[in-house]
């Protein structure tokens, strides 16, 4: 007789980002020269007093239990920064700390979600957070936006999607994979629905610190006590401090639902990394001058990649207001013949580019929107130079 996996499970797609970086690495390991534009990951160093704090917090004997919802002096150095960075007043006790963002996003979902609930994501949409939802026994209920808004959820776009089932919003701003920014004015239109409803707003804004030509990144939270009240803020610091597999991210909520998360958290992993949260505060009480040349040299690699793009014949993007991704429109590829292939999805289009082309981009089915594809700028601009010189002799020698 064979054993059977969770129903649920078997539901859950797996992340297209990380099968097509598992494909890029195991191609350069094989010896191959690959130009990766994949993983949303910064190519810089972890700042060397963060590292120093780690390796002080070894020396010290700091490796062993914390408290589940993270140590209070980490929760309050994250105080600080909500109040000195969003204008955002918080004690001790309504943060948690968790072992990266997209945990975080896991413990919120799995404190607020019954059966049945739904949470409502506007397309294009980060990878996991469907399938976050779908764990947690939420129904993910998707919203398509337009590309004329810079794909941000209108108002009247959100209200279409509630429903007596609707128990959240999700938004993240800046937005992978677009990098547009929701204004002042769009974010209050969504704390009015979501105050009218008694709905809660996960704000996932991991991208703040990396935004561009001016633009401010503003949290949802700082818009008034109600949607405050009802808004669980997501961030961590694997994007602004180039700490990605130092894994910690962090949640700000009411009391009560962020104890709900700690109790969740408790059973599934007891805390984060002793040593990453002791490394961590030190990031954030420390100087931020490494963030803000990391932020330079992005700003640089974007005008670079999206002229370059914007300048090949048949593609269309819009300029990244934030994060380090330009979505791509590749509709008028489908449907034509690459390297013999016809190409009837994003997905067929990203793996016969590796393949053939040894270029690695994400397809924006992993996203919600099959006509696109992302390309990140999160890499040296060498390579940014000569992958997309490699990316375009070969669509304009294959693509028929």
């Amino acid at each position: 007789m064979e054993l059977r996996i969770s129903d649920k499970i078997s539901k859950i797609a797996p992340s297209i980002t990380l099968a097509i970086d598992a494909k890029l690495k195991q191609m350069i390991a094989d010896g191959i020269k690959v130009y990766g534009f994949g993983a949303g990951e910064p190519d810089f160093d972890t700042p060397k007093y963060i590292r120093d704090a780690a390796i002080e917090a070894i020396n010290k004997g700091f490796t062993r239990y914390t408290a589940a919802q993270g140590t209070v002096e980490l929760r309050k150095a994250i105080c600080g920064k909500l109040e000195r960075d969003n204008g955002l007043t918080y004690n001790p006790n309504q943060i948690i700390v968790s072992s990266g963002a997209k945990h975080s996003l896991s413990n919120a979902f799995a404190a607020i979600l019954n059966p049945g609930d739904e949470v409502i994501v506007p397309v294009p949409y980060w990878v996991s957070y469907t399938e976050i939802i779908k764990l947690n026994d939420g129904v993910p209920v998707l919203v398509p936006t337009k590309k004329e808004n810079n794909f941000k959820m209108t108002k009247q776009e959100l209200l279409n999607a509630v429903t007596p089932k609707s128990k959240a919003i999700l938004i993240n701003t800046p937005n992978n994979p677009t990098g547009s920014i929701y204004s002042e004015q769009e974010l209050r239109d969504i704390a009015e629905v979501a105050v009218a409803n008694n709905l809660y707003v996960i704000s996932d804004e991991i991208y703040e610190r990396l935004t561009y030509d001016g633009k401010k990144h503003i949290s949802i939270a700082s818009l008034g006590q109600e949607i405050k009240e009802l808004t669980i803020v997501i961030n961590g610091m694997s994007k602004a401090y180039a700490m990605t597999g130092w894994r910690l991210g962090y949640a700000a909520g009411n009391e009560k639902l962020i104890k709900a998360m700690s109790s969740v958290q408790s059973h599934a992993v007891s805390h984060p990394n002793s040593i990453t949260q002791y490394a961590s505060t030190t990031a954030l009480n420390g100087p931020q001058d490494d963030v803000h040349k990391m932020v330079e040299q992005f700003a640089k690699r974007r005008t670079y990649m999206y002229d370059r793009l914007s300048a090949m014949k048949e593609l269309k993007c819009i300029m990244p207001e934030g994060a380090f991704y330009v979505y791509v429109d590749i509709s008028s590829y489908m449907g034509r013949e690459l390297c013999g292939q016809t190409i009837k999805s994003s997905l067929d289009f990203a793996q016969i580019l590796l393949e053939k082309g040894h270029v690695a981009v994400i397809p924006g089915a992993a996203f919600g929107t099959d006509s696109f594809i992302r390309l990140s700028y999160a890499t040296s601009m060498e390579t940014i130079e000569k992958g997309l010189d490699v990316f375009e002799s070969f669509i304009r020698e294959n693509l028929k």
